[in-house]
């Protein structure tokens, strides 16, 4: 195992919780654009937005991208609530 893999895993152990160590996220070294683009996925950002910053295309941005995605699930739980607490469409047009 080259010496840049060895030091990896050891940072990784040693900074990450158990569940991220064993993430995409945490088992993959990054470069810059790479930790760019996870952090505006896990931001929020939607990936039309994201490709349309970084020229990719979708496909390719979930493909690579999609399983380093993490923290969004409690707001994606809280969005049904809300979409459903929408003020009524007035018919008067």
């Amino acid at each position: 195992m080259p010496h840049y893999r060895r030091a990896w895993r050891g940072a990784r152990m040693a900074g990450l919780a158990p569940h991220v160590f064993e993430s995409p996220a945490g088992r993959r070294v990054y470069g810059n654009s790479d930790t760019r683009l996870t952090k505006w996925l896990n931001d929020g950002i939607l990936p039309a937005q994201v490709v349309d910053w970084a020229g990719n295309s979708v496909a390719v941005l979930l493909a690579t991208y999609a399983r380093c995605v993490e923290g969004q699930l409690p707001d994606l739980k809280r969005r049904p609530e809300a979409a459903g607490a929408l003020p009524e469409r007035s018919s008067a047009g």
